[in-house]
């Protein structure tokens, strides 16, 4: 399940799905496309301080993770970094499903409200978009049921 996990943190990183290193992850942050924030396990107290206050300034779930920060540039096939930022939904609930099968006392809480917080999200009612520009009108709503 590590094995797992590391590599889902790579195929993140190959699909422009992760902003590792604090610059980029700052950057995500401020633009709003981040959806988790990844702190390594030997991350110094200035990294920690720094991912805490990218979280709490946009309310975001910060996770450790149970790799070291060598592991983690491995994984995602860059230079050493102590945190990063998820900005695919989908890619960060898969995540703490792979880390909740690896530990569950640590990381299931955690899943458990990122899979109730998705299901939210999925329930909301989508508007259909007019994807070629212009006025949307009223026949192009979708009807609602």
């Amino acid at each position: 399940m590590r094995e797992k996990a590391l590599r889902l943190l790579g195929l993140m990183r190959r699909a422009n799905a992760l902003a590792p290193g604090e610059q980029n992850t700052g950057s995500a942050v401020r633009s709003g496309k981040a959806a988790l924030l990844l702190l390594a396990s030997d991350a110094s107290a200035n990294a920690r301080k720094r991912a805490e206050g990218f979280a709490a300034a946009r309310q975001l779930p910060l996770t450790e993770l149970p790799f070291t920060k060598e592991e983690f540039a491995c994984a995602v096939g860059g230079s050493v970094a102590a945190m990063a930022a998820v900005t695919d939904a989908g890619f960060a609930g898969a995540l703490l499903r792979a880390l909740a099968a690896l530990d569950a006392a640590r990381y299931g809480e955690e899943a458990a409200t990122w899979e109730s917080r998705g299901t939210a999200l999925r329930k909301r009612p989508q508007k259909k978009r007019n994807v070629m520009g212009g006025r949307t009108h009223e026949h192009d709503q979708v009807p609602r049921t």
